[in-house]
């Protein structure tokens, strides 16, 4: 084998607290996710005690303030997080992004008293959170859900079905987005709703090409009871809330796809560098030489823009265009690079036997998730040239 096998990403992190807490997380990657994540995803296994043990060791709450049990660690330094962990397996990264985006509404717009009844445990005490946005006629569209939530004295009925569900059916809460008042994106209300309501129930995960073992399920809301004390916001403020939210998670999708083409990187790299054709590394052919060296530049092009827009964000400055900007670039570039680390692995890349051909699957759902990066073109046009005429 090689001497020269890929080595950790040297990150610009902004103080000594920051890189001790990258040392962890690479160091809980490389113990407790990655040996087990090829076998865990072939077999569709989620693997809970992993998120278990991120709560423990508090990196399931890093960007929150600290009163309520969160790690206030700036996005610069959390989305760098979620990428080591999406490398070691995208199950893991995306669903801690999941989680924060799931705790976003509650520690941005609930009151102090909802906050500190909830989000030490949503935070640090090892529940795991949903978000449910998307229905089964209402995904791009999202201003257009027909879950309904009606006021009965001080509580309120929820009724519909949510879809594509990330930790649908084994999350302990779910911040859910009904409409409360008449179409459009002004009648949405957000809700906090514990994981164990009555008349909530789960559908049969999806069949999925990638990500096989994080659970991904439609949610049905059967009248589902909740008190007026797990309203989010004010009424009617719910789009707002999720819009904001989406801004925060497009980054952390960012993030972890560029965690997922770090690691086909890397595998290719390793491979280029040992196996030998016709008397010669395969890495000394300048064709492949020059493969490798634009997935290198996509990756280091795609973390400076995340990074950006993390930092924006950081300074409380808007972010929205530059979020949309880094969700696009980087889950394009993810699915280049895992294609072009098949491609350079040849038969075998397109074999089991090798993680690239399961990171080129999963790479494909970033591309998806938390707007189509269609959406995302949508939203950078509308910031350039503003809202469509027609």
């Amino acid at each position: 084998m090689t001497d020269r096998a890929p080595q950790p990403v040297d990150r610009q992190l902004p103080t000594e607290e920051s890189r001790d807490l990258l040392a962890l997380v690479r160091e809980i990657a490389q113990r407790e996710i990655r040996p087990e994540a090829a076998e865990e995803e072939d077999s569709g296994r989620f693997p809970r005690e992993v998120f278990t043990l991120l709560s423990e060791a508090g990196l399931l709450g890093l960007p929150y303030p600290g009163e309520f049990g969160g790690g206030e660690q700036p996005y610069e330094v959390y989305l760098q997080v979620l990428e080591e962990l999406a490398a070691a397996r995208l199950t893991v990264g995306l669903g801690v992004s999941v989680h924060s985006l799931a705790c976003h509404g509650l520690a941005g717009y609930g009151t102090k008293e909802q906050q500190g009844a909830h989000l030490p445990a949503m935070l640090g005490g090892g529940l795991l959170g949903a978000y449910c946005l998307s229905e089964p006629a209402a995904g791009s569209d999202a201003a257009s859900l027909t879950t309904k939530a009606v006021r009965d004295g001080d509580d309120w009925i929820i009724t519909g079905t949510k879809a594509w569900i990330t930790h649908g059916g084994v999350a302990d809460f779910y911040t859910v987005l009904a409409r409360t008042g008449a179409q459009g994106p002004k009648g949405i209300t957000a809700f906090l709703v514990p994981g164990d309501a009555e008349g909530l129930t789960a559908a049969v995960p999806e069949k999925k090409m990638g990500m096989k073992g994080s659970p991904t399920a439609q949610l049905h809301f059967d009248g589902v009871r909740i008190p007026d004390a797990r309203r989010i916001g004010e009424e009617g403020q719910g789009f707002t809330i999720a819009l904001a939210a989406l801004d925060a998670g497009r980054l952390g999708i960012a993030a972890c796809a560029i965690g997922v083409a770090q690691a086909a990187l890397d595998e290719a790299l390793t491979y280029a560098l040992d196996r030998k054709q016709f008397g010669h590394p395969i890495a000394d052919f300048q064709g492949l030489r020059f493969m490798l060296a634009d997935m290198a530049t996509k990756i280091e092009a795609g973390r400076a823009l995340y990074l950006a827009a993390a930092r924006l964000r950081d300074a409380g400055k808007p972010f929205s265009r530059q979020a949309a900007m880094a969700k696009l670039f980087c889950t394009d570039a993810a699915m280049s690079v895992t294609t072009d680390a098949v491609q350079v692995l040849g038969g075998y890349g397109y074999t089991a036997d090798f993680p690239v051909e399961r990171l080129m699957r999963e790479a494909k759902v970033l591309q998806i998730v938390e707007g189509t990066n269609q959406i995302q073109r949508m939203v950078i046009a509308r910031h350039l040239a503003g809202p469509e005429t027609r």
